[in-house]
């Protein structure tokens, strides 16, 4: 596998659940945020409007993430995250009762942990 060059940043392909939804976006700045259980995802990249066939869950995604300059994604959300050569098109997909399911996270609702641990 050759390297890239210094001067070409790196794509990412960032997986992830939303509300029963299964989001594919790429991006060119991952990493772990200073908020605590959050990864931070900058530098959004959408396909180019050239094509005469617009792709709903494309615009969906080019019109939720438009103006974010940032966003924090939980980590228990994240279901992977690849180092691509190129950006592909953006979809959001209905998340069937697949082999990929969130990863259990105990709740912080309701203040402090209960004391029978």
């Amino acid at each position: 596998m050759q390297r890239k060059s210094m001067a070409s940043e790196p794509i990412y392909r960032i997986t992830f659940l939303n509300q029963g939804e299964v989001y594919e976006i790429y991006a060119r700045h991952v990493f772990q945020s200073d908020l605590w259980g959050f990864l931070e995802v900058e530098e959004f990249i959408f396909g180019e409007r050239s094509q005469m066939i617009v792709d709903p869950a494309e615009e969906k995604l080019k019109n939720e993430f438009s103006d974010i300059k940032r966003s924090f994604i939980p980590m228990q959300s994240i279901v992977r995250i690849d180092e691509v050569e190129k950006e592909g098109a953006g979809k959001i997909t209905q998340a069937s009762g697949g082999n990929v399911s969130p990863f259990p996270f105990p709740s912080m609702v309701g203040g402090k942990p209960s004391a029978d641990v």
